[in-house]
């Protein structure tokens, strides 16, 4: 909803049970940035039976929620999908079960909108699936990530996914390249991970003693001359983990604009490397409802494939 007249009263209905109201918002009030969402709930403006409400109240079933009125200027609405974009992700789903679905993330796509991003995979997925009451992310990838990314329909399977997540029941496996030939002994890279910001606001993770314990297992998958393909997978799940465990290693990831190297974009530009070579090559997870083990792969992107073929070729 960009733009309304009249009050909306919304009934809670089962598969919204325990969704908070800033999400529930969220995804119902099509085009509504994030802090609009906040600013009308502060203000009194959105009522849960007729009540003022907090943005992490929690909704029960049967509540009535009053969505008040929407005026969006251009500059503060969140874009609509395109058809580009539409399309795009209506042929990325991997695989769908009845409370969840596995996206193949392109890169270059945000996993949310914000700091200057009008629009992310979520925000877009949620116009794309009007059926949906319900969408919310199990896990995030990292913008110019590309590859398997978890969503669950139900607020008991985001729960009983996130129990997973949290129980390292769920495995995440990435193929990189990284610059150098990386050692076969060396199945590990344990260093503790620290968040910071730059003058710019720019977030970013660094290798610090003080920082959070952070384990990454690393295997080699084809050796070349200069490169490395190798899988990765994250014990814990800290953010840019594997970029920063790669570079702390001394084999960067190629076309790693934060964490990279002068070697390592040269390289990148030898072998006509565009993006970041991080993909989410293979997801596995326990079913929310029946706990059998669902696996799934993503393929590797053409452009990508391209390059381990100009790599090949220059052994």
């Amino acid at each position: 909803m960009a733009e309304g007249r009249d009050v909306q009263w919304l009934e809670v209905t089962e598969g919204q049970v325990g969704q908070r109201v800033d999400n529930f918002l969220l995804a119902r009030m099509k085009g509504a940035p994030r802090a609009l969402i906040y600013r009308i709930v502060r203000k009194g403006e959105v009522r849960v039976n007729k009540k003022r409400v907090k943005a992490d109240t929690r909704l029960a079933l049967g509540d009535m929620v009053r969505i008040p009125p929407l005026r969006l200027t251009p500059r503060e609405a969140v874009r609509d999908v395109s058809d580009n974009l539409r399309n795009l992700l209506a042929g990325s789903v991997l695989l769908e079960g009845r409370d969840w679905l596995v996206i193949n993330k392109p890169s270059g796509l945000a996993v949310h909108g914000g700091s200057g991003v009008k629009i992310g995979l979520i925000e877009a997925l949620r116009q794309v699936r009007e059926d949906l009451d319900f969408l919310e992310l199990v896990h995030r990838l990292d913008r110019d990530t590309s590859g398997c990314l978890l969503l669950a329909k139900s607020r008991p399977a985001l729960l009983a996914l996130n129990a997973s997540l949290k129980e390292r029941q769920m495995d995440k496996q990435y193929l990189a390249l990284v610059a150098g030939r990386w050692p076969a002994r060396r199945d590990f890279v344990s260093a503790r991970l620290d968040r910071f910001e730059l003058a710019n606001g720019e977030r970013r993770v660094r290798v610090e003693a003080a920082g959070k314990v952070s384990r990454t297992r690393f295997a080699v998958r084809e050796a070349f001359e200069k490169v490395t393909l190798v899988e990765a997978e994250p014990v814990t799940g800290r953010t840019h983990q594997i970029r920063v465990h790669a570079a702390h290693a001394g084999h960067p990831l190629l076309g790693d604009d934060k964490y990279g190297s002068r070697e390592s974009q040269r390289l990148s530009a030898t072998l006509g490397l565009s993006r970041l070579f991080l993909h989410a090559a293979a997801l596995t997870f326990p079913e929310p409802s029946s706990g059998r083990p669902v696996k799934i792969k993503a393929p590797l992107p053409d452009e990508l494939d391209s390059v381990l073929a100009r790599a090949r070729q220059s052994r």
